[in-house]
């Protein structure tokens, strides 16, 4: 028999409703399976008692034929997302201790689905990271290992705790987030499947500000069903954030498995940047290929401005940042330092609780906003950032969706770049864009490298095509059947 915590999430929820298994015993799998991985570090708070609870309700309810769409099965949660009653911290010493009394819109929307908790996961401070090494609690360790060596790999950032939970077969799935490639490319470094959908597709209440007109929440999951199921469940328009689209959630579930013969995939000619490894241009040409035969055309497009992404994305993100954690100065809630007076008490506060590379982005931030310098960075930056959509939207008169490497490395070594920001910020290369022009993007595991590592393929759709995007990745998926996945090797 399948060990349960090796069941798809698609797979569970058959068997749950089946009654082959009940929620609790296969909670109580998923439990088991967390406790065993803690030198992982993939999560910052566990929560066995309330997953229980949890379990035993939606067990109740599926004897009586009763239960939501994700009845019964064990997800974690990133720390970004408040949670009633269970620390929230966003992995930074300034919320050390903060317990929310309401519940974020999207595990609000999971827990009526009838979704259990097992607990939050570590990602790097306020979501400031490609590696998953700045959480407050320390960095979480990347379940997959190259050939031949022990050491210690990142799981990307900032979902990094979320990605190796479910890399590690410690959840089914997991929520995420991601402002610069957050969800995707800790999903490409752990062989999993993670989608950033259309900005405004899932609500931001209650999740911790980063940058609020790029921050959009996700799935983290084994297959592109499980991802779809998930976001089903997540998504939906909510009165308490402006910016949530007043539209009907579709079936993403129904899109996956449907033909994409006759669709137009696009390459952009820009993706091809100077010294990417040949592993990655190669799995490119191949993801082309299977496109081909599953009866897509594909068709070169030109996204010209692909190279002024980064910096854009590098200037908006760290002003929005300087402006939304300027409400961080324990006066209110989380950690508080007295100082010489009230100005001091914030200096120090924040001094001590937010960590250098949050400290780093305020400080840039602040910068570009200033007096002086506004017009210069953050009006020009935006002013960039609407004709890199504009690039987008002329591609999609051309094409239907975009076909592109989801980042341009594996899996690298724990502080192989930390101490060179610029080296980690390039790790967002090719999905800042999406963020930038509020795109939903995927990424499927695709292929292995030479050193055993795996590597992402990244759908682009047009804004709201998730259901074609979903469609498009699992005929990917398909054709690379890839069914690797990590040695246990930190089991005990």
């Amino acid at each position: 028999m399948t060990a349960l915590t090796d069941l798809t999430l698609a797979a569970a929820k058959a068997k749950l409703t089946a009654k082959d298994i009940s929620a609790k015993e296969l909670t109580q799998a998923h439990l088991a399976a967390v406790a065993g991985a803690r030198s992982l570090n993939a999560f910052t708070t566990e929560t066995p008692d309330k997953a229980l609870a949890m379990a035993e309700a939606s067990d109740a309810r599926l004897a009586k034929g009763e239960g939501g769409l994700l009845e019964g099965v064990p997800l974690a949660i990133k720390d970004l997302f408040c949670t009633r009653d269970v620390e929230s911290t966003a992995c930074s010493n300034i919320l050390k201790g903060f317990k929310p009394r309401y519940e974020s819109t999207v595990t609000q929307n999971l827990w009526d689905a009838g979704a259990v908790m097992l607990g939050k996961t570590s990602m790097d401070e306020f979501a400031m990271g490609s590696s998953n090494e700045t959480a407050c609690g320390g960095p979480v360790t990347n379940p997959w290992r190259r050939q031949g060596s022990n050491s210690a790999l990142v799981p990307g950032g900032s979902s990094g705790g979320s990605a190796t939970a479910v890399a590690a077969r410690l959840a089914l799935g997991a929520t995420a987030t991601d402002t610069g490639g957050s969800i995707r490319q800790p999903a490409a470094f752990t062989g999993t499947v993670g989608v950033k959908p259309t900005y405004g597709r899932c609500s931001r209440w209650g999740i911790v500000a980063f940058a609020s007109s790029l921050d959009q929440a996700g799935p983290i999951a084994r297959t592109v069903e499980d991802a779809a199921l998930m976001l089903t469940a997540m998504a939906g328009h909510d009165p308490k954030d402006s910016t949530s689209l007043p539209l009907a959630t579709p079936d993403f579930a129904a899109a996956c498995g449907t033909s994409i013969k006759g669709l137009k995939i696009g390459v952009p000619r820009e993706y091809r940047v100077d010294g990417m490894p040949d592993e990655i241009e190669s799995l490119w040409r191949t993801g082309i290929a299977w496109a081909k035969d599953a009866g897509a055309e594909i068709v070169e497009v030109s996204l010209p401005l692909t190279k002024y992404a980064l910096p854009t994305y590098y200037i908006i993100a760290p002003a929005e940042a300087s402006s939304n954690l300027a409400r961080y100065d324990g006066m209110r809630f989380g950690v508080r330092v007295d100082g010489d007076g009230l100005t001091g008490t914030y200096e120090d506060t924040r001094a001590a609780g937010f960590g250098p590379e949050v400290q780093r982005r305020i400080l840039i931030g602040t910068y570009v906003l200033s007096a002086g310098y506004y017009d210069a960075y953050y009006l020009k930056a935006q002013k960039v950032r609407r004709k890199i959509r504009d690039d987008f939207d002329q591609a999609f008169t051309q094409v239907d969706a975009l076909l592109t490497p989801t980042t341009p490395t594996a899996a690298f070594a724990a502080g192989e770049k930390s101490d060179d920001p610029l080296a980690m910020y390039l790790n967002d290369s090719f999905t800042v864009t999406a963020n930038l022009a509020g795109l939903p993007g995927i990424s499927i595991p695709a292929a292995l490298d030479g050193d055993g590592l795996p590597l992402g393929l990244q759908v682009i759709a047009p804004a709201l095509a998730e259901e074609r995007m979903f469609a498009v990745a699992s005929a990917l998926e398909k054709a690379a059947a890839f069914d690797a996945r990590p040695d246990v090797w930190w089991a005990g």
